[in-house]
């Protein structure tokens, strides 16, 4: 298709002569042309951002959808730490407590938290905008199944145990000496104490347990008494029984024994009544407990009468350093 070409009258020479464009005039067409293609490409873009920011009632229902799911999540994260903090006591009093009653090793927390941890097990998971909180959930509760099962199979060695170990059983200290609606509270625990004297720092090898004068004391475990007398300096009147199996307890500042050295006695017997006798501050019961001749941790041997909850808070109280009473 040519050109088309334009002609104007020429008056002097009574002809028509063609039109030719100037040079500026083509120029000026040409940055026209240059600047309304800018500016139309500008409004295309505006238009396109603007609309990619504009939801759509299917994002807004995504968007509150993952909304409720990072709720979800969070309780239940709670719940899972609820779990897991009372999955740990459990683990405390089974390496603290039932094992040690049986002489069972305890078992290390590497193996009860290893998880479980394979290739690829969570790639399913990955790759979206909250996987990370979904991964460290699923994470968290393969970690407590596994903990579970160890326990579970923990528990089971022990019943298994228990079964062919009767007398053990009812041999070693395994109730407070105390009732706990008898108790006015549990003074000082187990460790390096401030002497009450002296006001130096020193060991404190059992717990005391405040309480009225003439409350009664009751042994912990089976066993034959071994002394009840006021021969040990500073113990006033006291009490030691021999459980067998290698452990021995001992009663000091009773105001009065009930039993004589040589006579078996039964869990739950009262052997005799909380004192002030010896080098004593107040009315109490000072209480041990020896394993193979070196004293050890009462806290450890309360399991035949006080719920989980109470020995969390007695174990607290005990692990204070505070002033002994002896």
């Amino acid at each position: 298709m040519s050109k088309k070409v334009k002609y104007y009258y020429d008056s002097e020479s009574l002809a028509y002569r063609k039109i030719k464009p100037k040079k500026r005039t083509k120029v000026a067409y040409a940055l026209l042309f240059l600047v309304a293609s800018a500016l139309f490409g500008f409004l295309s873009f505006v238009v396109v951002m603007n609309t990619s920011y504009l939801e759509t009632p299917k994002d807004k229902m995504m968007k509150r959808e993952i909304d409720n799911m990072k709720i979800s999540y969070s309780i239940l994260n709670k719940k899972i730490e609820q779990l897991d903090a009372v999955l740990t006591s459990l683990e405390e009093r089974d390496n603290n407590l039932y094992r040690v009653y049986f002489n069972a090793n305890p078992i290390a927390l590497a193996d009860r938290r290893a998880g479980i941890i394979t290739q690829d097990r969570y790639r399913e998971l990955e790759g979206f905008n909250n996987s990370d909180l979904v991964i460290n959930t699923h994470k968290k509760v393969d970690e407590i199944a596994k903990a579970l099962v160890v326990q579970s199979r923990s528990l089971d060695g022990i019943l298994k145990m228990a079964k062919t170990k009767g007398r053990l059983l009812a041999s070693i200290p395994a109730i407070q000496p105390v009732k706990n609606e008898d108790l006015k509270q549990m003074a000082s625990g187990f460790g390096y104490r401030t002497d009450p004297f002296t006001k130096a720092r020193k060991m404190h090898e059992g717990m005391d347990f405040t309480a009225r004068t003439g409350t009664p004391i009751y042994a912990t475990g089976d066993g034959v008494v071994k002394r009840a007398d006021n021969g040990l300096s500073g113990y006033g009147n006291h009490i030691q029984i021999n459980h067998g199996y290698g452990y021995l307890t001992l009663y000091a500042h009773l105001s009065k024994i009930k039993v004589r050295p040589g006579q078996r006695v039964k869990r739950g017997d009262v052997i005799g009544f909380v004192g002030s006798t010896g080098r004593s501050e107040a009315p109490h019961l000072h209480y041990e407990v020896h394993k193979g001749g070196k004293p050890v941790n009462p806290i450890n041997f309360y399991y035949g009468n006080i719920s989980a909850a109470e020995y969390v808070v007695i174990s607290k109280i005990a692990n204070q350093e505070n002033q002994s009473l002896d």
